[in-house]
């Protein structure tokens, strides 16, 4: 499964961004999907997922203000991120769970 991550961009703090996660191939129902971000100089870390059966879990320091959601006729998760911080400048990517696959990541700037 290939995986393609767009719609990060530069946003102003309280501003929101929809990410999407757009994967080819057969197999993107039968996958979790999940969000990983990395911040310049900082680890990859965990952000949120999404079972093939649409429960979500969360970082507890996002929960509230992102939200992860599917369409899996769209082959397409989302990430819907809400009143962004700039601490939140990061690139993030989605992965899909058992397949493995990385999307290239999608750079997110929050100015202050």
């Amino acid at each position: 499964v290939q995986l393609q991550a767009f719609g990060g961009g530069l946003v102003q703090a309280g501003g929101s961004l929809r990410l999407s996660c757009a994967a080819s191939g057969s197999f993107f129902s039968i996958n979790a999907v999940a969000w990983y971000r990395q911040a310049p100089g900082k680890q990859r870390e965990w952000v949120a997922t999404i079972t093939k059966n649409g429960l979500t879990n969360y970082a507890a320091s996002l929960k509230g203000r992102f939200t992860i959601s599917r369409d899996n006729a769209k082959n397409t998760g989302y990430l819907h991120m809400n009143n962004l911080k700039p601490e939140d400048t990061a690139v993030y990517y989605c992965k899909l769970t058992p397949d493995g696959s990385w999307g290239q990541g999608t750079l997110v700037t929050v100015s202050s």
